[in-house]
């Protein structure tokens, strides 16, 4: 499995351990339900996402991203943006301030410029990290993480 796959089941977001082996998308009732927005590969954005749910990120991206969910920058994407998340994992180029309550993870080919503050904080191997990590472990960053 990739490591963005793997990121993903960490995560809760690829589903699979919820479905039987073979039948892909069931919609079986113990299935979670991953609800948000996919920005594709081939898109360029500027402006504010705000919201409930997950955001991910393929393309290119710049402005602001304040979402209640998790925040996905797939392989190859390029965001220039703060991001205020439950969760944060990086597989392309992020530039910005970034706030996560719960967990940051970096892939091998991410990049992140910029300030990150967060509850737990991982980067792999080939990962690239410039400037401020604040990690706050345990529930110390609950409550302002999720301030607008």
């Amino acid at each position: 499995m990739s490591a963005l796959g793997n990121a993903l089941r960490y995560l809760g977001l690829s589903g699979d351990d919820d479905m039987p082996s073979g039948v892909p998308g069931n919609g079986s009732p113990g299935r979670r339900e991953v609800h948000g927005a996919v920005m594709g590969a081939g898109l360029s954005f500027r402006g504010e996402v705000c919201g409930e749910g997950d955001f991910h990120v393929a393309g290119k991206f710049e402005g602001e991203i304040n979402v209640t969910g998790r925040v996905l920058v797939a392989d190859g994407a390029q965001v220039d943006a703060n991001i205020n998340a439950l969760a944060i994992v990086i597989g392309g180029t992020v530039r910005g301030n970034l706030s996560a309550a719960t967990r940051v993870e970096i892939l091998p080919n991410g990049v992140l410029t910029g300030t990150l503050k967060t509850g737990s904080f991982s980067a792999a191997d080939g990962a690239s990290v410039k400037g401020e990590v604040w990690v706050e472990p345990g529930g110390t960053r609950g409550a302002s993480a999720q301030k607008p």
